[in-house]
């Protein structure tokens, strides 16, 4: 019998995730996945394939917001206000697709230029900005934030302890940045999940990530 194990949320795209006991299925993913993303001049989005530093970087939920600190000196922080974003849109691009967001603020955009030491913006995806998936693999239309691709990833812990079997030093479950971890069953299972449920609520397997 397959059970979720682990849930891990993303704000803001490829900064530190967080395990929660619990996580809203919305429209486009778990409640304040991925909804905030940072981008260069170019408007491209930042991540940690390009600028590991990002992974110093630690994401909180707060009452007031998102509060985001530097690992190593937690006095260095900042507060993102939930409702936040002017009305203002501007194209955005996540590798080979573009989308719509607003800017978060300008004290956001000087703390995190000054923590990464590179000219960067912090920018956000209110509901009313719709980013479709491909529609090659869509089965009605579904929507996500600044996902790479999906509003979800999947992997089973028996994946991850056959691959560690195979490796001189264990990599952690987070270093695959899953959405959803679930234990029994077969290694790489999750490869071939073309429909499942999770507590009355329909997912499908798509794509593999």
């Amino acid at each position: 019998m397959l059970s979720i194990s682990e849930l891990f949320i993303y704000p803001v795209k490829s900064l530190g995730g967080i395990s929660v006991h619990s996580a809203m299925v919305t429209n486009t993913g778990f409640k304040y996945d991925r909804k905030w993303m940072l981008v260069d001049r170019n408007m491209r989005c930042i991540t940690q394939r390009e600028l590991p530093s990002m992974a110093l970087l630690q994401v909180e939920l707060t009452d007031d917001g998102l509060k985001i600190y530097y690992k190593h000196d937690t006095a260095k922080y900042i507060i993102i206000p939930f409702l936040t974003g002017t009305h203002k849109r501007f194209s955005v691009h996540i590798f080979d697709d573009t989308c719509e967001a607003v800017f978060a603020s300008a004290e956001a955009d000087e703390w995190f230029s000054k923590m990464l030491s590179v000219n960067c913006r912090l920018v956000y995806m209110p509901d009313s900005i719709q980013r479709f998936v491909d529609e090659k693999y869509a089965n009605n239309g579904e929507i996500t934030c600044f996902a790479d691709a999906f509003p979800f990833l999947i992997i089973g812990q028996s994946s991850l302890d056959d691959l560690n079997s195979r490796l001189a030093e264990p990599l952690p479950m987070n270093r695959f940045r899953p959405n959803i971890v679930f234990t029994g069953g077969k290694p790489y299972e999750e490869d071939v999940m073309e429909h499942f449920v999770i507590n009355g609520i329909n997912f499908y397997g798509v794509k593999l990530c």
